[in-house]
């Protein structure tokens, strides 16, 4: 059983794609608990690309490497999951704000938080206040994540938290926000719960989020 996992977590964290789906197949034919692979293999994998990465050990586009690595070994373990119940209990909602349509920094936001066994629903690019809004009242995520890359759009992040508190909504969800442009004291201006400077900050932040 070790050898397997081990395997597993050394292809997530050195970016060998093209060999995760046999090694996840491998590992589940031999009967080991879905549990065991994603939380000692790809979740555990994922922990060590972000210490890396903080350490100045790796860069972006290795992150991105594994955090796809990761991906696809997830997709094998999907079907398991649903079946044996070990799907994550948190899901997050994202979206990069109203004029904003960047989305790198976010995507690789959101496969980091996948690999942290999160269910993350993307809404992608340019979405405006009120399908934000709605998203939230109909799917109630547990966090809310927005993301800005531009000044001028920054101004979006605030009028969703407002219009949150309009509808009723605010109490019920964890605002986290991230993206070049804003920073701690921002979040705190807007009424933000926490802000991400990079994925492995906004992974956590997430863990933080729900404890509280």
């Amino acid at each position: 059983m070790q050898e397997a996992i081990v395997k597993i977590k050394d292809a997530v964290v050195e970016g060998r794609h093209k060999e995760i789906d046999a090694f996840v197949r491998e590992a589940t034919a031999d009967g080991i608990p879905p549990s065991a692979i994603m939380n000692d293999g790809l979740i555990a994998a994922m922990d060590e690309v972000g210490k890396r990465f903080e350490a100045g050990e790796i860069f972006v586009p290795e992150m991105l490497v594994s955090a796809l690595t990761m991906k696809r070994g997830l997709y094998v373990m999907k079907p398991l999951l649903t079946v044996g119940g070990d799907a994550s209990s948190a899901t997050i909602l994202m979206a990069t704000v109203k004029g904003d349509l960047h989305d790198i920094g976010k995507n690789i936001v959101v496969m980091m938080l996948e690999g942290a066994n999160f269910r993350v629903i993307d809404l992608g690019v340019d979405v405006n206040v009120a399908r934000v809004v709605e998203s939230v009242a109909e799917l109630k995520p547990d966090i809310l994540g927005l993301s800005a890359l531009l000044t001028t759009t920054m101004p979006e992040m605030k009028n969703v938290i407002e219009t949150l508190k309009t509808k009723g909504l605010r109490d019920s969800v964890r605002v986290m926000i991230g993206g070049a442009p804003v920073d701690d004291t921002f979040a705190e201006r807007i009424g933000a719960d926490g802000y991400g400077k990079d994925a492995v900050a906004a992974v956590r932040l997430a863990r933080r989020l729900l404890k509280h």
